[in-house]
């Protein structure tokens, strides 16, 4: 049966499929997306089912994806971006901007965050960029809540000329329920009004706080997606929730304590805070559960009954039903200390490369070297615990040229193919412009491994025409391999030993994507 035959209201869908639907029958035209955990899932799911009114493309860098989305806004299409959280950091530029600036047709950002941090390189929490950027952030709990945020972001975000965020996670994604389809909206007339150039840059911040903000704070007070199981009048304990964890409370109050009142907020950003003041006003204790951080609870952990992750009754990042447990047992301490252990790499078991990866000799080759090695976001920083103890720093994709260009003498910078396509790139360019001593190893093999496999633009002969000293190196053969090892060795030394920068393409195929 093909997916847009199945029948909504019946049957039981995930959370994926629910934001398809919702794709769907918002009539999205565009759709950008960056590989990343936990979206590279969505993207893929929606390239596989698109129709074809809609234009899915995979981009190399979140800003870019960001900008052709509103691109696309300003002549009337709606659009949709993918993107992970560290991904937010990367787009924040034109978000921030596109908000004072208004928009045409709706644009919405889908967020995934990863608590736990299953497959990233940080732990950070996506809601806050509601708030930077002053717009609404939704935080949908199932499949049913995920479709109606969704159709509900784009109408607000024509209502109010800016973008809207919807935050995921990995576990909503896979999260199955019944969902209710609303009818296909008509195909939007709405493009980019050039009168907001009549105001100054202070003209048109002013604007917004005049007429969206408004209807952004109306949205989160008055939303229908929030939801208010009012326990027994009598109910001395309230539990404030958002995001995939108000199911998981659902389950804890269902099973266990049918006394507990349970507000499970949609939208985050802005907080509806006359609604939760009179929320916190009728228990006597509020926990507040949420991922990854103290997000609701930092805006009104002013109030003393109310508990969470600053005191200490919720662990940060991801949330089990047995945490919720624990903090309705011990509400009545205002403090505790359950939470202190620090995972290890030991403890977890974290993946390291894959053992037929012909880069391995590579990177044994960099331990050797015994100088420092700024690493990069893909498979490279994988090489840092033991046994390799490869690469000694790496702080963002696309980061390790910038990196190793600040570094006292010269050294390696190792990145991948798709992280100098992403932003290392321009760390080359600032390298070379600034006269920096820097080795840049390009391990290539035409693939974002850490990913799923998506291919890579090749830029070889773009970085010949920035650098007059690369060397291209075949190290594609797993035969030769080792004994090439050594003339890698004796090339890399050579380039270490003079000034300026110096580009090594290494050159082999991805054993998981070949």
């Amino acid at each position: 049966m093909n997916i847009t035959d199945r029948e909504i209201g019946v049957s039981e869908i995930t959370g994926l499929e629910a934001l398809y639907f919702a794709l769907i029958d918002s009539k999205v035209e565009m759709v950008t997306g960056v590989a990343g955990f936990p979206v590279t899932a969505v993207m893929n799911y929606f390239e596989k089912n698109a129709t074809p009114e809609i234009t899915t493309l995979w981009m190399t860098n979140e800003k870019v994806a960001l900008e052709a989305a509103l691109g696309a806004s300003a002549s009337g299409k709606r659009s949709l971006v993918l993107t992970k959280h560290v991904g937010m950091n990367v787009l924040s530029d034109p978000l921030v901007t596109s908000v004072n600036h208004t928009i045409g047709a709706g644009v919405v950002i889908v967020a995934g965050d990863d608590p736990g941090v299953l497959a990233s390189q940080n732990e950070q929490d996506s809601r806050w960029y509601g708030e930077v950027s002053e717009v609404a952030v939704y935080d949908p709990s199932n499949p049913d809540a995920s479709y109606n945020s969704l159709v509900r972001a784009f109408e607000l975000s024509e209502s109010t000329k800016v973008p809207i965020i919807v935050r995921i996670t990995d576990r909503l994604e896979k999260a199955t329920g019944t969902v209710t389809r609303s009818a296909p909206v008509e195909k939007t007339e709405i493009t980019f009004d050039r009168s907001i150039w009549k105001l100054t840059m202070r003209g048109k911040h002013q604007h917004f706080h005049l007429h969206a903000q408004p209807l952004l704070l109306d949205e989160a007070e008055n939303s229908p997606l929030t939801r208010y199981a009012k326990a027994a009048e009598t109910s001395r304990i309230g539990i404030i929730s958002s995001g995939y964890p108000s199911t998981l409370v659902d389950e804890v109050l269902g099973e266990d304590h049918p006394e507990i009142s349970h507000l499970s907020l949609n939208v985050v950003s802005p907080l509806p805070l006359r609604k939760l003041r009179q929320f916190i006003s009728d228990h006597e204790k509020v926990i507040v559960i949420e991922e990854s951080e103290p997000f609701i609870e930092s805006h009104i952990s002013i109030c003393e009954n109310v508990l969470g992750k600053t005191t200490g009754h919720l662990p940060y990042g991801r949330i089990e039903k047995e945490h919720i447990s624990f903090a309705i047992e011990n509400c009545d301490k205002g403090k505790v200390s359950e939470y202190t252990d620090v995972e290890t790499i030991e403890k977890r078991g974290a993946r390291s490369l894959c053992e037929d990866c012909l880069f391995l000799p590579v990177y044994r080759m960099l331990h050797d070297l015994d100088i420092l090695i700024a690493g990069d976001m893909g498979c490279s920083i994988r090489s840092a615990p033991e046994p390799l103890e490869a690469v000694d720093v790496g702080f963002a994709l696309g980061a390790a040229i910038s990196t190793g260009s600040g570094f006292e003498k010269k050294s390696v910078a190792v990145i991948g193919d798709f992280g100098l396509a992403h932003s290392g790139i321009v760390g080359l360019i600032n390298a070379i412009q600034n006269n920096r001593d820097v080795l840049v190893m390009v391990l290539d093999n035409r693939t974002a491994a850490m990913t799923g496999g998506q291919s890579t633009p090749d830029l070889a002969e773009a970085v010949k025409a920035l650098c007059n000293d690369v060397t291209i190196f075949d190290f594609n053969d797993p035969k030769l391999a080792e004994s090439r090892i050594g003339e890698l060795e004796e090339l890399v030394r050579d380039k270490l030993s003079v000034k300026g920068v110096s580009v090594i393409y290494v050159r082999a195929e991805c054993v998981l994507y070949r």
